[in-house]
C-alpha cells in the first residue's frame, strides 16, 4: 500500500466544503493555516507539491450576495471571477511564511484534449516546480462552458497528476474513503482501506452523495482514481475536515488507498509509442550519439525535415541512413522547425522572432 511519507511528486486536491465555511460562505482560514504547515513539511523532505483547489466561487458567491441555490453558468463565472482573485490571495498570505512562492495556473478541459495545450500546461508546470514554486490549480470557471469543463475537481485533480506525472494524488474530502454502501444510510457498510483494482462492483459501490458547496460525489472520486492509477498516479481518498489534513493522514488516519497500476514514465512512454508519426526528424550523428545518452532533441542536431505538422505532434527521429532511433512530441510546428533546424537555442528568438522552448523534442516527450 501506498505510503505519503514515500511521494515524489505530490498533487492535493482540496474540496470546496473544506475551504470554505458551508453557513458563512467565509474561507476556513485556521484549517488553511495548518494545510500549508503540512505542505511546507513535505515540500522540505524534497517532495514536489501541486495543489488543485476548488473554492473560487463558493467564496465569490457570498462577495457578490447571490443565494446559496445552484447559480446560472453566468452567475457562476461572475463568482469565479471574484472568488479567484481571493482565492490565489489566501494560499499565498498562507504558504509564504513558509518561504513558498506560488502560482496560480487556471485550465479548462481542452488544455487536456488538444496536445499542443497540453504540452504548453506541462512544460509550465515543471518549469514552476523546477523554480521551487508551488502550482495552485483551478477550473478557469471563469470562461468555462459545460462542453469544456471538467464539472468537478476531483477528475481534474486526476488530469493533473497524469500531466505532471505525480506517483501519488491525494483527494482530501468530507468523507474518509470509499465504503461498500453508503455509510449515512446503511449502517452495515464497510470501510475499504486498499483497492488494488477498480472493477464493476467497485464502481458499484460508489454512491453520488455530495455536500452543498461540491459539485462531485463519489462516483467521480473512483473516476479519478480509474484515470490516475492507470497513469501510474497511487490515489487516496481521506478525511480532509481535521486541522493538518496532511498529518492526519500520515499519522493513520482513515483512508482508502486506490493502487497505481504501472509506473508514471511507462505509463507516458506507452501513450507516446501508441502514436503515429505526422512527420520525420532526420537528425545528425552527434544528436544520434546525444540521445542515446538520455538528452533531448535540440534543433541544432536536425539536418532534414519530412512531412507537415503542428506543435504537441508526434513524429519520428531517423539517423542519416533513415534508420529510426524513437519517436516522440515536437514542440514546434514543421514550419517553424524548418526555420531553426541546424541552429542553436539561444538563435531561436533571432530566427522566430520570439522565445521558444530550448529543444525540438524533450526527452519526457520522446521514446526511443
Amino acid at each position: 500500500m501506498a505510503a505519503l511519507v514515500d511521494a515524489k511528486r505530490l498533487v492535493v486536491k482540496i474540496g470546496s466544503a473544506l475551504l470554505v465555511d458551508s453557513e458563512t460562505g467565509t474561507l476556513r482560514q485556521e484549517w488553511l493555516t495548518s494545510l500549508a504547515a503540512d505542505i511546507a513539511r513535505i515540500r522540505a523532505r524534497g517532495t514536489d507539491v501541486i495543489v488543485v483547489s476548488s473554492g473560487s466561487i463558493a467564496l465569490g458567491r457570498r462577495i457578490l450576495g447571490l443565494p446559496m441555490v445552484p447559480l446560472a453558468l453566468e452567475q457562476s463565472q461572475a463568482a469565479a471571477a471574484v472568488g479567484q482573485i481571493r482565492l490565489a490571495r489566501a494560499y499565498e498570505e498562507a504558504l509564504s511564511p513558509h518561504g513558498i512562492i506560488t502560482g496560480q495556473v487556471l485550465v479548462t478541459l481542452e488544455d487536456s484534449q488538444d496536445r499542443r495545450r497540453y504540452l504548453n500546461s506541462r512544460a509550465t508546470m515543471e518549469t514552476m516546480l523546477g523554480l521551487g514554486v508551488t502550482p495552485i490549480v483551478n477550473e478557469n470557471d471563469t470562461i468555462a462552458t459545460d462542453e469544456i469543463r471538467y464539472g468537478d475537481n476531483d477528475r481534474l485533480a486526476a488530469q493533473v497528476a497524469v500531466t505532471v506525472g505525480a506517483d501519488q494524488l491525494v483527494l482530501l474530502s468530507d468523507v474518509d474513503g470509499l465504503y461498500t454502501a453508503n455509510p449515512r444510510i446503511n449502517s452495515d457498510a464497510k470501510h475499504l482501506d486498499i483497492v488494488t483494482k477498480i472493477t464493476p462492483e467497485i464502481e458499484a459501490m460508489a454512491g453520488d452523495a455530495g455536500s452543498g458547496l461540491s459539485k462531485g460525489g463519489m462516483i467521480t472520486k473512483v473516476m479519478a482514481a480509474r484515470v490516475a492509477t492507470e497513469a501510474g498516479c497511487a490515489m487516496a481518498i481521506s478525511l480532509g475536515s481535521a486541522m493538518n489534513p496532511l498529518g492526519k493522514l500520515e499519522e493513520g488516519a482513515a483512508v482508502t488507498w486506490f493502487s497505481a497500476q504501472t509506473d508514471p514514465q511507462a505509463a507516458r512512454k506507452r501513450w507516446i509509442s501508441a502514436m503515429k508519426p505526422r512527420g520525420t526528424l532526420m537528425v545528425d550523428a552527434g544528436a544520434a550519439g546525444a540521445l542515446g545518452r538520455g538528452k533531448s532533441l535540440l534543433p541544432a542536431g536536425v539536418v532534414q525535415i519530412n512531412g507537415n505538422f503542428g506543435r504537441g505532434d508526434l513524429v519520428a527521429i531517423v539517423d542519416p541512413s533513415g534508420t529510426q532511433l524513437g519517436q516522440g512530441l515536437v514542440r514546434y510546428t514543421s514550419a517553424e522547425a524548418r526555420q531553426i533546424m541546424g541552429r542553436r537555442s539561444d538563435e531561436i528568438l533571432e530566427v522566430l522572432g520570439y522565445e521558444g522552448r530550448a529543444a525540438l523534442v524533450h526527452r519526457d516527450d520522446m521514446v526511443l
